[in-house]
């Protein structure tokens, strides 16, 4: 083996991804959201390149405020109200009797409200709250039950079974076979274990069938109902539409803030001395490459939205539950494109539709195997197929996985194992059949 240093010249051939390429992938990627913010960072380090937004005009302060303040009139008085919601603390303190609550005691509830989590139960060590208010344990334990006697029922309990029981004693005060199986058999009643208990408290299954059916109707997380966020509204980046002559698949640019050259600003500077004419040259070609990546960007995904649509037309006439099968890579395929670009080109993007407003990653599924030669449908099919199996079942005898996948292969000739049966009915929030069962 020669170990012998040298130097060698040899000529290779790579790929090179330089900052303009870059720069396109990242924008292909980016939603109507983030590109508007990266153009408004652009404009900041760009003198050349001006965003203005379409969708914003300025007040004119002589003719609109007359104007606002007649709209304004006309309206209800109540749409005037900021719509600020309330914390938790406003909300519980709110239902107590100020009035004839010691303030020693207000303190503790107070720091007791802050020791719940999202789901409204207790987490705190009432020992410790005690020690640090420099309070008596029994205060606190005081404190507690006024807290658990709030709306919604259930608030402040330590667990699920406290929670459980709280809500009974409220909704089902008469029902003591309830009380009886929540506080002494709640581990095997939730695991469905009914026989050993209806045995040793002499009751029938039908009984226990009935205490249960009752227990789904309670709330197990109760400070969701506190918890209040503000709306979430989706802007869809590109439209859907039938006419006459077909589909029409439409860019919404609305919210995209229109890109311009700051030709005078060019002009000014560009004769300045060489430094400054290399700076400014720079910035041009920045300029057009990212009015070039933008250009690239709306091409692609339109492509790639109208290729979804020629695939998807069932979808888009009829509904969800017509998804066919498709793949990423069948489309960049069709495209002659990459797979990556598909995947960047449909991120963190919607298409408003006849039918609803959806993901564009939502329109791409697994294959599934028919039993109709070259035929195969797709993962959303097969869910809703198991969805209407399961429905139809009968609840005394629940079918399992293995007869589900039976089914499916000779009805609708859908061929899924059961593991994929398995699998499918979880993503659905559907239990098991042995849950599932019913005994009335």
């Amino acid at each position: 083996m020669n170990l012998k240093a040298g130097l060698w010249q040899q000529q290779t051939l790579k790929l090179m991804m330089t900052q303009e390429l870059t720069q396109a992938i990242a924008l292909l990627q980016y939603s109507a959201q983030e590109l508007t913010a990266f153009l408004e960072n652009k404009a900041l380090e760009n003198p050349l390149l001006q965003i203005e937004h379409v969708n914003v005009r300025p007040m004119n302060p002589l003719i609109d405020r007359n104007r606002r303040k007649h709209e304004k009139t006309e309206k209800d008085w109540i749409e005037q109200i900021a719509d600020r919601p309330f914390s938790w603390e406003e909300q519980l303190i709110s239902q107590l009797n100020l009035k004839k609550l010691p303030a020693e005691q207000l303190k503790v509830i107070r720091h007791l409200i802050n020791n719940l989590d999202e789901n409204g139960y207790f987490n705190g060590d009432l020992n410790e709250i005690a020690r640090n208010l420099k309070v008596p344990v029994e205060l606190a334990e005081d404190g507690l039950a006024v807290l658990q006697t709030l709306e919604p029922v259930g608030i402040g309990a330590r667990n699920l079974q406290e929670c459980l029981l709280i809500q009974i004693d409220y909704e089902l005060p008469d029902n003591d076979l309830a009380k009886k199986i929540v506080t002494d058999y709640f581990v095997p009643f939730a695991e469905k274990k009914w026989r050993r208990i209806a045995k040793e408290l002499q009751v029938t299954l039908k009984d226990i069938q009935e205490i249960f059916d009752q227990i789904q109707l309670l709330n197990p997380k109760p400070g969701a109902i506190l918890g209040r966020e503000a709306a979430a509204y989706i802007i869809p980046d590109v439209i859907v539409e039938q006419s006459d002559e077909g589909w029409i698949v439409r860019m919404f640019d609305d919210l995209i803030p229109k890109i311009s050259f700051n030709e005078s600003y060019f002009n000014r500077f560009k004769d300045k001395d060489r430094q400054v004419s290399r700076f400014l040259q720079e910035k041009v070609q920045d300029y057009q490459w990212i009015i070039k990546s933008i250009e690239q960007r709306r091409e692609t995904l339109t492509k790639v939205v109208t290729k979804i649509v020629e695939r998807q037309s069932a979808f888009f006439q009829k509904g969800p539950q017509f998804l066919a099968p498709m793949t990423m890579k069948e489309i960049a395929a069709e495209l002659d494109i990459h797979e990556s670009t598909v995947s960047r080109a449909v991120r963190e993007k919607y298409v408003q539709t006849p039918v609803g407003t959806f993901t564009l990653k939502s329109f791409f599924t697994s294959t599934i195997q028919t039993t109709a030669g070259d035929e195969t449908t797709s993962s959303t099919q097969v869910k809703n197929a198991i969805r209407k199996l399961i429905e139809m079942e009968n609840k005394q005898k629940p079918l399992s996985d293995q007869e589900i996948a039976e089914q499916l292969k000779a009805m609708e000739g859908m061929v899924v194992s059961r593991r994929t049966i398995a699998k499918y009915r979880d993503q659905l929030g559907i239990p098991s059949s042995t849950k599932r069962k019913r005994f009335n």
